[in-house]
């Protein structure tokens, strides 16, 4: 398990995600989300109401290799997308995952 998962890990621990696609947006849209992780086997319509409203609310999003990566750093199945709502968590995932 690489650093960003277990940080991702923690921070879900620490109630710091959300999960799943219509609370992300809910969270991106309140100004809640600091950082959007997207999994890179997302669906074409799913990356494409994340990724604009991301770029429209100026939220930074990181894609990752697939949902089942998300999800085992957060003990799940699977998650295509997450939102981290904490800056310290989201800044440290950001320079782990650029």
């Amino acid at each position: 398990m690489s650093q960003w998962e277990s940080l991702l890990g923690l921070a879900a621990r620490a109630r710091k995600v959300t999960m799943g696609e219509e609370f992300v947006l809910k969270d991106i849209r309140a100004g809640r989300a600091k950082l959007v992780i997207l999994a890179g086997d997302a669906g074409p319509s799913t990356r494409k109401r994340v990724t604009d409203k991301c770029t429209s609310y100026g939220v930074p999003y990181v894609e990752v290799s697939d949902r089942y990566t998300i999800g085992a750093a957060m003990g799940k199945d699977m998650r295509v997308v997450v939102s981290v709502t904490e800056s310290g968590f989201a800044n440290k995932l950001k320079q782990l995952l650029s």
